[in-house]
């Protein structure tokens, strides 16, 4: 029998997404000056107000309420209208030293031997229905919200627009796990305050309907055009009105869309957040580890859907163990144990063999704090970063280096494909 599944994204705007990316600015910055900070930071949003905390361990010093009201006019909150705007909340940081009790077990004396920075279990995953290699629902969920931010920018066919927002897809699956159609689309747009709710509410569904979904289709795989139909039910801003918003409406804080971030629902999650946290930190860099493993081994075709586990104890070098499950995809004779014997053969998953093989010590990780963590576009962007004192520094950062198919041969060498 045919079932539905639903994945939901959430913008830029968003309250916990303004916090992710503030965390994430910290870390770029800190990592820019002395790559080998140690950084756990989180951040608090709300009307007028941003709280900085957490721990660092780091060479370099950052003025850390520019780099919030950077980050949080980047993403659009200018106007004192919206309650939130970059020029005029307040910002308090109460970042304090990283404890030895807990630097001890990472550093030693060879990066080698470097130990996990945390225990716990990490989730990556992959599967053939997108190009990408992503669930399809999370896919159209982020895609319609970073379309919708290029429409508010753009200022030009939709001008109401406010930077918070949400959308949600829930698509129907035939029996053998093939999605057949779109059965439903939820988005829910801040937007500027109209003179008449009646005629806010037509214009709004009328230019999502209109504008935006076509625009989102239009840069669809043709297989995936067909999937949207005349059938689909929309709900647009269900509520009626959604003029406050952002971190006015919500409080915001950072690591609490850890299933945005990652696989909308679908394979699993360890539970641990990634924004505002260095790579020495496995709940970030070992998730980023599996999803490459993930991602490989369907691109090698020893499945159309993987799920990879790795665990850690705090301080301690290698990993738990590995856990792969294939959902019966694979094609040929091999067991999901007898798979994850061959990946530990491939992959070194010890925690500073990830951070070298992936390249986690650069400045990469503002990109990641909205839109998902997965599923994103390799590629080598330049940015440039400045102290207090007026000192900069300029990169080239290769940015979401656990999406590459690099070891698709390799894969294929090891499993005789």
């Amino acid at each position: 029998m045919a079932y539905l599944f639903t994945s939901e994204s959430v913008s830029e705007g968003h309250p916990d997404k303004v916090a992710d990316q503030i965390s994430d600015a910290l870390i770029d910055n800190f990592l820019a000056f002395d790559v080998e900070s140690k950084v756990a930071c989180e951040t608090l949003v709300t009307t007028g107000q941003v709280v900085l905390a957490g721990e660092v361990k780091s060479h370099t010093y950052l003025d850390v309420q520019k780099i919030a009201r950077d980050t949080i006019n980047k993403i659009g909150y200018t106007k004192g209208e919206y309650m939130f705007d970059g020029n005029s909340c307040g910002v308090f940081s109460a970042i304090h030293e990283q404890s030895d009790d807990i630097n001890r077990g990472v550093d030693r004396a060879t990066k080698e031997e470097q130990g996990a920075g945390d225990q716990g279990m990490m989730f990556g995953y992959a599967t053939n229905e997108t190009e990408n290699y992503m669930p399809l629902a999370l896919d159209l969920s982020h895609r319609i919200l970073k379309e919708l931010a290029e429409l508010r920018r753009e200022n030009k066919d939709i001008t109401y627009l406010r930077p918070d927002s949400k959308s949600q897809v829930t698509i129907e699956y035939s029996d053998d796990n093939i999605p057949q159609r779109i059965d439903a689309i939820v988005i829910s747009t801040q937007h500027d305050d109209f003179a008449d709710d009646e005629t806010m509410l037509a214009k709004i569904r009328k230019d999502i309907v209109d504008i935006l979904i076509p625009r989102v289709v239009s840069k669809l795989p043709k297989a995936t055009q067909a999937l949207f139909n005349k059938d689909i039910k929309y709900h647009i801003n269900p509520t009626g009105k959604f003029v406050i918003g952002g971190p006015h409406g919500d409080t915001g804080l950072t690591g609490r869309k850890i299933i945005v971030d990652t696989y909308g629902g679908k394979g699993a999650h360890g539970g641990g957040a990634f924004s505002g946290k260095d790579p020495s930190k496995v709940d970030r860099s070992a998730a980023y580890a599996t999803r490459h493993i993930a991602k490989n081994l369907v691109a090698a075709g020893v499945a159309d859907e993987v799920l990879v586990q790795v665990s850690y104890a705090i301080g301690v070098v290698e990993p738990m163990g590995i856990f792969i499950d294939t959902y019966g995809t694979c094609p040929f004779n091999m067991t999901d144990g007898e798979i994850a014997e061959k990946v530990s053969q491939i992959f070194d998953l010890r925690p500073f063999a990830i951070e070298k093989r992936l390249k986690l010590r650069s400045p990469m990780y503002s990109e990641t704090a909205a839109y998902g963590h997965m599923g994103r576009t390799n590629e080598t962007v330049t940015k440039t970063f400045t102290q207090p004192n007026g000192e900069s520094v300029t990169l080239d950062v290769e940015l979401f280096t656990w999406e590459k198919l690099d070891y698709v041969d390799r894969v294929k060498e090891i499993f005789g494909l």
